[in-house]
């Protein structure tokens, strides 16, 4: 048993994936600090820095203290039942800028991989059986039709 988990954990592709998945949780830490730290500030400061946390809907006032509340937690405090649509719009907006930024991110990256350049072509079509041969031959290894010169397809 012992064998079979050792060449289990070894095999190429759960080391791809093991090695995947720490460089996607260190790519997280980068993108929710490119989100935290860069993007959200200006962005605070465009709209007055709006926060949606504290809306919410109260369903049930708590039974240590009558509404209204003020914020959500004097609400959980009271041990009143709410329906926070803020939070859950905070975390929208969240998720939107987050995926935005890895979407800029990935593009950026790969605009840095060149394409490789077009191969030449090394082979053409016979004009007869329309395999493919080396532009240098002279007959079709195929059908053995001449073909070093341009001869029209047989009608």
């Amino acid at each position: 048993m012992w064998n079979d988990f050792k060449a289990f954990v070894m095999r190429g592709n759960v080391m791809d994936l093991a090695v995947g998945v720490i460089i996607g949780a260190a790519f997280g830490s980068v993108v929710k600090s490119l989100v935290d730290d860069v993007l959200m500030p200006p962005l605070g400061l465009a709209t007055g820095g709006v926060d949606f946390s504290d809306k919410f809907l109260l369903l049930k006032e708590g039974a240590t203290a009558p509404g209204p509340y003020a914020t959500v937690a004097a609400a959980k405090e009271a041990g009143a039942v709410t329906l926070n649509y803020g939070l859950f719009l905070n975390n929208i907006i969240a998720f939107l800028i987050v995926a935005l930024a890895i979407f800029m991110l990935v593009r950026a990256v790969n605009r840095l991989y060149r394409k490789p350049a077009e191969p030449t072509p090394d082979t053409k079509p016979c004009p007869y059986c329309t395999m493919s041969i080396s532009l240098q031959a002279s007959r079709c290894p195929h059908c053995t039709s001449e073909v070093g010169r341009a001869i029209a397809a047989p009608a």
